[in-house]
Protein backbone atom coordinates (compact mmCIF):
# COMPACT_ATOMS: atom_id res chain seq x y z
CA UNK A 1 0.00 0.00 0.00
CA UNK A 2 1.38 3.40 -0.97
CA UNK A 3 0.55 6.43 1.18
CA UNK A 4 1.11 10.00 0.04
CA UNK A 5 3.49 11.65 2.51
CA UNK A 6 1.52 14.91 2.80
CA UNK A 7 -1.73 13.24 3.86
CA UNK A 8 -1.98 12.38 7.54
CA UNK A 9 -3.99 9.18 7.95
CA UNK A 10 -5.47 10.13 11.31
CA UNK A 11 -5.61 13.64 12.70
CA UNK A 12 -7.74 13.45 15.85
CA UNK A 13 -11.28 14.25 14.77
CA UNK A 14 -10.68 13.43 11.09
CA UNK A 15 -9.48 10.45 9.05
CA UNK A 16 -8.34 11.12 5.49
CA UNK A 17 -10.30 9.18 2.86
CA UNK A 18 -10.39 9.18 -0.91
CA UNK A 19 -12.98 10.94 -3.02
CA UNK A 20 -15.33 8.12 -3.93
CA UNK A 21 -15.17 6.36 -0.55
CA UNK A 22 -18.49 4.54 -0.05
CA UNK A 23 -19.15 5.91 3.45
CA UNK A 24 -18.21 9.45 2.43
CA UNK A 25 -20.42 9.22 -0.63
CA UNK A 26 -23.37 8.08 1.51
CA UNK A 27 -22.99 11.15 3.76
CA UNK A 28 -22.60 13.39 0.72
CA UNK A 29 -25.84 12.04 -0.78
CA UNK A 30 -27.68 13.48 2.24
CA UNK A 31 -26.10 16.94 1.87
CA UNK A 32 -28.31 19.68 0.40
CA UNK A 33 -25.72 20.59 -2.23
CA UNK A 34 -25.68 17.11 -3.76
CA UNK A 35 -25.82 17.28 -7.52
CA UNK A 36 -28.49 15.03 -9.02
CA UNK A 37 -27.99 14.28 -12.69
CA UNK A 38 -31.02 14.29 -14.99
CA UNK A 39 -29.91 11.07 -16.66
CA UNK A 40 -29.97 9.28 -13.30
CA UNK A 41 -26.27 8.43 -13.06
CA UNK A 42 -24.65 8.38 -9.65
CA UNK A 43 -20.97 9.24 -10.08
CA UNK A 44 -18.36 7.48 -7.96
CA UNK A 45 -16.50 10.73 -7.16
CA UNK A 46 -18.45 13.41 -5.29
CA UNK A 47 -16.07 16.31 -4.51
CA UNK A 48 -15.43 17.62 -8.01
CA UNK A 49 -12.29 18.40 -9.99
CA UNK A 50 -9.16 19.98 -8.56
CA UNK A 51 -6.76 19.24 -5.74
CA UNK A 52 -8.76 17.86 -2.81
CA UNK A 53 -8.58 16.58 0.72
CA UNK A 54 -11.55 14.50 1.87
CA UNK A 55 -12.03 13.56 5.53
CA UNK A 56 -14.42 11.50 7.60
CA UNK A 57 -14.73 11.29 11.38
CA UNK A 58 -13.78 7.90 12.89
CA UNK A 59 -17.44 7.36 13.84
CA UNK A 60 -18.43 8.05 10.19
CA UNK A 61 -20.99 10.70 11.19
CA UNK A 62 -19.29 13.71 9.62
CA UNK A 63 -17.72 14.47 6.24
CA UNK A 64 -15.51 17.41 5.28
CA UNK A 65 -13.93 18.05 1.89
CA UNK A 66 -11.45 20.75 0.93
CA UNK A 67 -10.99 21.57 -2.72
CA UNK A 68 -8.54 23.83 -4.52
CA UNK A 69 -9.81 24.76 -7.97
CA UNK A 70 -10.48 27.71 -10.25
CA UNK A 71 -13.89 29.02 -9.25
CA UNK A 72 -16.35 30.56 -11.70
CA UNK A 73 -16.85 33.58 -9.44
CA UNK A 74 -13.16 34.49 -8.93
CA UNK A 75 -12.94 33.23 -5.36
CA UNK A 76 -9.35 32.58 -4.30
CA UNK A 77 -8.16 30.00 -1.79
CA UNK A 78 -9.23 26.61 -0.56
CA UNK A 79 -12.92 25.78 -0.81
CA UNK A 80 -14.89 23.81 1.75
CA UNK A 81 -16.73 21.81 -0.89
CA UNK A 82 -18.89 19.93 1.58
CA UNK A 83 -19.38 19.72 5.33
CA UNK A 84 -21.99 17.43 6.80
CA UNK A 85 -22.28 16.55 10.47
CA UNK A 86 -24.81 13.94 11.58
CA UNK A 87 -23.83 13.86 15.25
CA UNK A 88 -20.04 13.52 15.33
CA UNK A 89 -19.65 16.37 17.81
CA UNK A 90 -19.87 20.13 17.83
CA UNK A 91 -19.77 21.38 14.24
CA UNK A 92 -17.64 24.42 15.09
CA UNK A 93 -15.01 22.15 16.69
CA UNK A 94 -14.95 19.90 13.64
CA UNK A 95 -14.57 22.95 11.38
CA UNK A 96 -11.71 24.35 13.49
CA UNK A 97 -9.80 21.09 13.22
CA UNK A 98 -10.48 20.85 9.48
CA UNK A 99 -9.14 24.42 9.20
CA UNK A 100 -5.95 23.42 11.02
CA UNK A 101 -5.44 20.47 8.67
CA UNK A 102 -5.96 22.70 5.63
CA UNK A 103 -3.55 25.28 7.07
CA UNK A 104 -0.92 22.56 7.34
CA UNK A 105 -1.55 21.35 3.80
CA UNK A 106 -1.96 24.80 2.17
CA UNK A 107 -0.19 27.35 4.44
CA UNK A 108 -1.37 30.96 4.20
CA UNK A 109 -4.38 30.23 1.97
CA UNK A 110 -7.81 31.76 2.47
CA UNK A 111 -10.58 29.27 3.29
CA UNK A 112 -14.03 29.87 1.85
CA UNK A 113 -17.35 28.15 1.42
CA UNK A 114 -20.79 28.75 -0.02
CA UNK A 115 -23.99 28.41 2.01
CA UNK A 116 -27.45 28.32 0.48
CA UNK A 117 -29.67 30.04 3.09
CA UNK A 118 -32.82 28.83 1.29
CA UNK A 119 -31.86 25.18 1.84
CA UNK A 120 -30.81 25.38 5.48
CA UNK A 121 -33.31 24.96 8.29
CA UNK A 122 -31.38 27.28 10.59
CA UNK A 123 -32.51 30.85 11.12
CA UNK A 124 -28.80 31.73 11.12
CA UNK A 125 -27.28 29.96 8.08
CA UNK A 126 -23.57 29.29 8.42
CA UNK A 127 -23.66 29.76 12.19
CA UNK A 128 -21.29 26.85 12.89
CA UNK A 129 -18.69 28.41 10.56
CA UNK A 130 -19.12 31.81 12.24
CA UNK A 131 -18.59 30.25 15.68
CA UNK A 132 -15.45 28.56 14.28
CA UNK A 133 -14.01 31.98 13.40
CA UNK A 134 -15.22 32.47 9.85
CA UNK A 135 -16.97 35.64 8.62
CA UNK A 136 -19.51 36.57 5.97
CA UNK A 137 -17.91 38.25 2.97
CA UNK A 138 -20.62 38.54 0.32
CA UNK A 139 -22.99 36.65 -1.93
CA UNK A 140 -22.75 35.05 -5.34
CA UNK A 141 -24.88 35.97 -8.34
CA UNK A 142 -27.07 32.99 -7.42
CA UNK A 143 -27.59 34.40 -3.87
CA UNK A 144 -25.35 31.91 -2.10
CA UNK A 145 -23.75 33.32 1.01
CA UNK A 146 -19.94 33.33 0.92
CA UNK A 147 -18.10 32.74 4.19
CA UNK A 148 -14.33 33.00 4.61
CA UNK A 149 -11.48 32.53 7.04
CA UNK A 150 -7.95 33.88 6.66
Amino acid sequence: MTVQAFLPLFTGKWVVIKDGDDTGRDLYRRHYSRRIYQDGRDPMLFVGPGEKLVMLTPCARALFAWRRFISNDDQQGINCAVFRNEGAGLSSDLIREADAIADERWPGERHYTYVNPRKIRSSNPGYCFLVAGWQRCGTTKGNLMILERF
